[in-house]
């Protein structure tokens, strides 16, 4: 009888001891699984933080948008020089997100001399015009991210900045404004750009600068790419 109780006493002990493996076994598969689903999570976060698309650098630039060849008088007006200030500015956003780079350019370009220049941007600001492009974007629908810019002209943005935004439908991207202006500041180039695009997402953290400090501001664009989250 005494054998049989210190079997039986030994067969509960076996089998406390496999059920205290098989428990820690679980806890280790449980942790493990956690541990597997969380990091799929932050990976996921990561994912939709940063988009699953590519990136545009879409800009307008005088520089880019002159008459050919045309002979001006640096003298009496300051005229275009290249590269221009959103052109360069442009260029370092590119870089810094090795997106693709998109320049916006009028069908009949514009005056090398700067006062003529700005006589005309006035004329089509005053009559809301929307000056015809050369190109469209490409695949727009695989860019995700949009980053768009320009100078500020009349207190505002050239008008084909406006023919751009209406050719190109940017709604569900998001979009980050660069600029490059004078004693203006932005003005109300912000708010011309929010009223034109209410179904995209823009970004309330603009880049700007004076247009004489655009060529030394290579280190403060990039910096300003990477705190967006889409620096190399």
């Amino acid at each position: 009888m005494r054998r049989v109780f210190i079997v039986f006493l030994s067969l509960i002990l076996v089998c406390s001891i496999a059920g205290c493996r098989n428990s820690e076994e679980r806890k280790e598969q449980t942790s493990s699984s956690k541990s597997t689903a969380q990091k799929k999570n932050d990976s996921k976060t990561s994912a939709d933080r940063q988009g699953n698309g590519k990136v545009l650098v879409a800009y307008f630039s005088w520089a880019d948008n002159v008459k050919p060849d045309e002979d001006v008088d640096a003298v009496t007006s300051p005229s275009v020089t290249s590269p221009g200030n959103v052109q360069e500015l442009a260029g370092w956003v590119q870089e810094e997100t090795e997106g693709d780079l998109f320049s916006i350019r009028v069908k009949d370009p514009y005056p090398g001399n700067w006062d003529d220049c700005l006589e005309r941007a006035n004329e089509e600001r005053g009559k809301d015009a929307r000056p015809a492009l050369e190109d469209r974007v490409e695949n727009l629908d695989e860019y995700d991210v949009v980053f768009l810019g320009f100078p500020n002209w009349w207190y505002g943005v050239p008008m084909p900045l406006l023919s751009f935004l209406e050719e190109n439908d940017l709604s569900g991207k998001q979009v980050y404004l660069f600029c490059s202006h004078g004693t203006g500041g932005l003005a109300d180039s912000v708010n011309i750009i929010t009223e034109a695009l209410p179904d995209a997402e823009i970004s309330e953290d603009v880049f700007d600068c004076y247009e004489e400090d655009a060529g030394s501001s290579e280190g403060e664009i990039k910096d300003w790419v990477s705190e967006t989250g889409y620096g190399k």
